[in-house]
């Protein structure tokens, strides 16, 4: 895969030449990310809902419509009252990083999983961006100006990583998930995670609450509602993990048997729509076009 291809997530559209301005420097365009956007939660601001609505925005081209509305002509590393910018999450400024990396045609992608660095002895969700400087991937944080985290259990530790340690019991699951004493999390986030860390790999860089393909079970309830455990027959998902490592590792057939399981497996991707899980209690289906 092209990496300094747009895809249609991270396509920005009008404001292609915009981002183009920003310098072509990993620190600087994580800084403008973070000034366009403010988290929906961590930020602590008690957003109205049309503001709040801004959650589900997955297009960049959309997000930095929204940013011109409010701030015209002001450029993007321009600063932006915080209650002000686009309201979302780490996966939007990731979105973003990668957005203006490739705007300067450099490789760049995200990565999903969950960060080991936000809080102490707890796994929280989390999406940042990588890029690569000629000889290796790098992962760099933009959401908490962290510049520069290795994929490790330390650092990042992806969707499939964390599958694999899950199946084989090495790690307790209740400590993966949205954040300590939180219900969303578990071996159904595992999964759903897997399954977007897949989609982000090959160019769907969708919204974290999206349920697509398999998804999960009972979509439209609470969380606690699912079932206590996961299904029984997920070699499927044990083979995608094994993939998505081995891709990572380097090994280029891998990245050729992603692609195909992922075009052909209609459990995989998300096809023509997706069920929107949104946390500000939207539930809705959404074309992909």
């Amino acid at each position: 895969m092209d990496w300094t291809r747009q895809t249609r997530f991270s396509d920005p559209g009008r404001h292609h030449d915009r981002l183009g301005e920003l310098p072509c420097d990993v620190p600087a365009i994580n800084a403008a990310v973070r000034n366009l956007t403010v988290h929906y939660r961590a930020s602590g601001i008690d957003f109205p809902p049309d503001r709040l609505a801004e959650i589900d925005t997955r297009w960049v081209s959309r997000m930095l419509d929204l940013d011109q509305e409010r701030f015209a002509g002001v450029p993007l590393d321009a600063p932006r009252p915080e209650a002000e910018r686009l309201v979302g999450c780490c996966r939007d400024v990731a979105l973003l990083a990668v957005s203006a990396l490739r705007a300067h045609s450099v490789p760049a992608r995200t990565r999903v999983g969950f960060a080991g660095y936000l809080m102490p002895d707890y796994h929280a969700d989390h999406v940042i961006a990588e890029y690569h400087d000629g000889s290796r991937w790098i992962g760099t944080d933009p959401d908490v100006g962290v510049e520069v985290v290795e994929l490790t259990p330390a650092g990042l530790q992806t969707a499939a990583q964390t599958w694999r340690a899950m199946r084989r019991g090495e790690i307790d699951p209740s400590a993966y998930g949205a954040g300590p004493g939180q219900e969303i999390g578990g071996p159904w986030m595992i999964q759903h995670y897997l399954m977007l860390e897949l989609a982000h790999r090959m160019g769907d860089e969708l919204l974290l609450w999206d349920i697509f393909g398999q998804g999960i079970p009972f979509a439209d309830r609470e969380w606690s509602e699912l079932p206590a455990e996961l299904p029984e027959d997920l070699t499927h998902l044990d083979e995608i993990a094994d993939l998505l490592l081995a891709a990572d590792a380097g090994d280029e057939a891998a990245e050729r048997k992603l692609e195909v399981r992922y075009t052909e497996d209609p459990r995989l991707h998300p096809g023509p729509a997706v069920r929107c899980v949104s946390p500000r209690g939207a539930h809705y289906d959404v074309a992909l076009t």
